[in-house]
């Protein structure tokens, strides 16, 4: 199995690939495409000479090692919808189980205003994830409800994706991870310090100003991929 998951930053991608990677079977590759994308939209990120040093900035070369053979039996792929520029080959995804894993955006922008200022609607992915669904189709998966229930979406997502479920995905151990992009140290510091997956979400955060005008823009994307959701 080759199973892309695609979702927008700061919407449990990080623990989700830890999950995964702590089975035997599966490989992992963290946001392949991310160098890519830095280079083809000039987006000024976070590290971003690191991130373009660490990986290939041909789109054409990261497909191709996204459909490469690896050592186990599965390969995961945490991907993040915005970095697939127009143009870029998406063809290998054809072959690829695709799961979109979604979070409520007012969660998101809280998150990753957090960590970058100003946050745009092209930041937070929820156009171009909207878009990849209705190209790509696969299972729609909320973090939220991962976060309430860890076992039982996790049970529900492996027999979607017709693959066993395994206990280890409830733990990893603490710290970075040998698949981790260079970009970890600026953006995973939480989930470094975890051992699981974090406890039920709280109330929704409010924003007034461009963030609300930002939460307004996401919120109809989100909806309607919510609709798609399974558990």
């Amino acid at each position: 199995m080759r199973l892309a998951m695609w979702s927008g930053p700061r919407n449990l991608s990080t623990a989700m690939m830890y999950s995964f990677g702590a089975r035997r079977d599966f490989t992992v590759m963290d946001e392949p495409f991310y160098a890519a994308y830095l280079a083809g939209s000039g987006a000024d990120h976070p590290m971003r000479d690191a991130i373009l040093a660490s990986q290939p900035n041909d789109p054409v070369a990261v497909a191709a090692q996204c459909a490469a053979p690896v050592a186990t039996p599965h390969l995961y792929m945490k991907h993040m919808p915005h970095h697939m520029l127009e143009g870029f080959p998406l063809d290998w995804a054809q072959d690829c189980v695709n799961v979109h894993l979604i979070r409520h955006p007012a969660r998101v922008i809280a998150s990753y205003a957090a960590k970058r200022e100003a946050p745009t609607l092209e930041d937070i992915g929820f156009v171009q994830q909207r878009a990849l669904y209705q190209k790509l189709g696969g299972i729609v998966i909320d973090s939220t409800d991962i976060r309430a229930d860890p076992e039982r979406m996790l049970r529900t997502l492996c027999a979607a994706i017709v693959l066993p479920f395994d206990p280890a995905m409830l733990a990893w151990p603490v710290g970075p991870r040998a698949e981790d992009g260079v970009w970890a140290q600026h953006w995973y510091g939480a989930v470094h310090k975890s051992t699981g997956f974090a406890g039920g979400e709280g109330e929704l955060p409010r924003f007034e100003g461009s963030l609300r005008d930002l939460l307004d823009l996401a919120l109809p994307f989100y909806t309607a991929l919510s609709e798609m959701k399974i558990g």
